[in-house]
């Protein structure tokens, strides 16, 4: 581990950056598809927005925030140009630290409603604050849409086919998998979110599909994605967007059980609430990034009351929390493909991985390897892969439940006791159902999709950790794509409805396995991000008994002259109405970043003058108190943790950890020094 990197001399200006089962050492499937900048936001005036007094009634596959066909993009023709909005802050590179704003340009007279540009400020008394469901007046968009974007991929891996979508290649290949010991593309070239372009070169590959009426639409955007990302790396230049013109939103997630930032999900010891003694912090520890010869994956961040561990190159490592020192290091087989979101109380956590390293020629193996380990010590508890017939079944995700480790793919599926590696059951797949995925923390969730790739039923169900057993399912309405766990309890999931590219909209469950609630993502001014076709991989969403956060998009500041902001509303799960806002505050953008201790637990992004902070957001009063400010002079390190890039960040005994999920070897282009992994706190 090294220490922290100098203050920069000056403002920084670079882009960042059982017995069928048997014990092994291994690792699996590589996955394609790079992406760059969406399609430029089509013309014209934005979709008025739905009723709030109607949202938890609607269909969530027939909403029409869920398929605004003024929304949709020409995928053909994606905007490799720069556009900014007057007034704005200048745009900058993918992780690149925020620049000084500059004074705003002399009026020239209001844009066209609905028109690329400025937002048009609302008439006053017309309008309730920003951040609420609202109607626009007559065809112009209401305040907070700038424009209106075009629907956008959510994050993750484009090379994982729909709920029964055929596998391409050959029998049980997932589609952008090459066969197996064929070279095929570097794995892992996920996606990245909205605006955001890749940190490094990333390979083209395979495309997810939905089994609505939106999967013509998803191929048409990935594609044209995929060569923006190859035109914008060609001529080494990365676009993004920093305080904008409110296409580049901000990312980050939890749920009851403790989030990440990064992904959904418990990945710390439960002490993440508690404030500390001082709120200025610095930058503790920082561990560089190994060295690549490729887009890697190196997902996994876990902390405990001693140690905390971090997914690497075909290992994870072990720090001491005391002084950031190397304290062990698992060695794996291959490369990782999942690490797990939860951390049980006694710190075990479990991590997905490939079933042997990739060769010289690109050679890739499946992830077929499961093992759990022990955060405070590194020791392997276990390893285990499942057979079938003569092959090892592949998976897709691995998640941590009440003693229980499960993993999941649309080629099979397993529990094993997290302690012992029992296996404790797999998932019937007699019928044409299979268990796409699984969700974990303090309860035990399914995915399950039934019928043909082209007209899927899908099924939510809770399950019993030791039998898999259903203790009650939900059916999800005709016309959704995917599904994606946001909390096991209280339960509540995100669905890609009605031919949207994204997560639609949120359904809270009830314990009866009836529709508590259903609330409107709104075509993107609510900002919940989850991955393509992954189960439990949601970010920017936070969950509690009573409410679900969620920041909503981008827009100009009210108390500045120029500069961006936003707000983090509360919705009620029982009703799915707002009921409450926390504003960030002129020229800040923050997103809910975990739930620790009964307080929702946000990020504020650092600025050009300012380092990021964690807040502490009353539920009940929805009031802010900074937990934690980080210095000045980390700002250009800092800004490669954006909660919308590749990385996971959660927030642990009055520390902020931040680290990266997906790497490659080639650095930024001006070679400006990558980590791993960094810590910021007060002691």
């Amino acid at each position: 581990m090294s220490q922290p990197p100098q203050p920069p001399n000056q403002p920084p200006s670079g882009p960042p950056g059982g017995d069928s089962h048997s014990d092994a050492d291994g690792q699996a499937q590589g996955q394609g598809g790079g992406f760059g900048p969406p399609p430029g936001p089509p013309s014209g005036s934005g979709p008025a927005e739905p009723d709030p007094a109607d949202s938890s009634q609607q269909d969530p596959a027939k909403s029409d925030s869920a398929q605004p066909d003024s929304a949709q993009p020409d995928p053909a023709k994606p905007d490799l140009s720069q556009r900014e909005a007057p007034g704005t802050e200048p745009s900058q590179p993918a992780g690149e630290p925020p620049q000084p704003p500059q004074a705003p340009p002399a009026p020239a007279g209001p844009p066209p409603a609905g028109g690329f540009g400025a937002p048009v400020p609302p008439p006053p008394g017309q309008q309730p604050g920003y951040g609420y469901p609202q109607q626009p007046p007559g065809a112009q968009p209401g305040y907070g849409y700038p424009q209106q974007p075009p629907a956008q991929p959510g994050y993750g891996y484009p090379g994982q086919p729909s709920y029964g979508q055929p596998p391409y290649g050959q029998p049980g290949q997932p589609y952008g998998q090459p066969p197996y010991g064929q070279p095929g593309q570097p794995p892992y070239g996920q996606q990245q979110y909205a605006m955001y372009p890749p940190t490094g070169p990333m390979p083209a590959g395979g495309m997810p599909q939905g089994g609505g009426q939106g999967s013509k639409q998803r191929m048409m955007i990935i594609i044209a994605a995929a060569v923006a990302v190859l035109l914008i790396i060609g001529g080494g230049v990365f676009f993004a967007t920093t305080g904008g013109d409110g296409d580049g939103k901000k990312d980050t997630a939890g749920n009851s059980s403790g989030g990440t930032g990064g992904d959904d999900g418990s990945g710390g010891d439960g002490s993440g609430g508690e404030k500390p003694a001082k709120t200025d912090a610095e930058l503790l520890f920082s561990v560089d990034k190994p060295k690549l010869t490729d887009v890697t994956k190196v997902d996994g961040l876990w902390v405990t009351d001693k140690a905390f561990a971090k997914g690497s190159l075909n290992s994870v490592v072990g720090y001491n929390k005391a002084d950031g020192k190397e304290k062990w290091t698992l060695e794996l087989a291959g490369q990782i493909c999942w690490g797990s979101k939860h951390t049980s109380e006694d710190g075990k956590a479990a991590v997905l991985f490939q079933d042997g390293k990739v060769g010289s020629d690109g050679r890739v193996q499946p992830c077929s390897r499961v093992a759990a380990f022990d955060v405070n010590t590194g020791k392997k508890l276990w390893e285990k892969q499942v057979s079938l017939g003569d092959e090892n079944v592949r998976f897709s995700e691995v998640t941590v439940g009440p003693d229980v480790v499960a993993a999941g793919g649309l080629y099979g599926g397993a529990a094993w006791k997290l302690d012992s590696g029992k296996e404790l059951w797999r998932p019937d797949q007699t019928s044409d159902c299979e268990d796409a995925g699984y969700g974990g923390g303090t309860g035990l969730v399914a995915v399950r999709k039934c019928g043909s790739y082209d007209a899927p039923k899908i099924e939510v169900q809770k399950l019993d950790p030791s039998s898999g057993k259903p203790q009650f399912s939900y059916d999800v309405p005709e016309g959704v794509d995917y599904v994606h766990v946001i909390s096991t309890d209280p339960l509540v999931i995100g669905i890609d409805a009605g031919g949207a590219v994204g997560t639609s909209d949120v359904i809270a469950i009830d314990d009866k396995g009836k529709m508590r609630s259903r609330i409107s993502t709104e075509n993107g001014k609510y900002t919940v991000r989850c991955s393509a076709v992954e189960v439990e991989d949601c970010k920017m969403v936070a969950v509690d008994d009573d409410s679900l956060y969620m920041g909503t998009e981008e827009h100009e500041s009210q108390e500045e002259d120029y500069g961006r902001t936003n707000e983090i509303v509360a919705f009620d799960l029982d009703t799915g109405k707002a009921r409450g806002k926390a504003e960030a505050g002129g020229r800040r953008v923050m997103t809910p970043l975990q739930m620790e201790d009964g307080t929702l637990l946000a990020y504020m992004e650092p600025t050009y003058d300012q380092g990021g902070q964690v807040m502490a957001i009353d539920p009940k009063t929805l009031k802010s108190t900074v937990y934690l400010k980080n210095p000045k002079d980390s700002i250009e390190t800092e800004s490669s943790y954006r909660p919308s890039l590749n990385v996971r960040l959660l927030y642990e005994g009055g520390r902020l950890y931040m680290g990266q999920t997906l790497m490659s070897e080639r650095s930024s282009s001006l070679d400006r020094k990558e980590y791993l992994l960094v810590v910021f706190g007060s002691e």
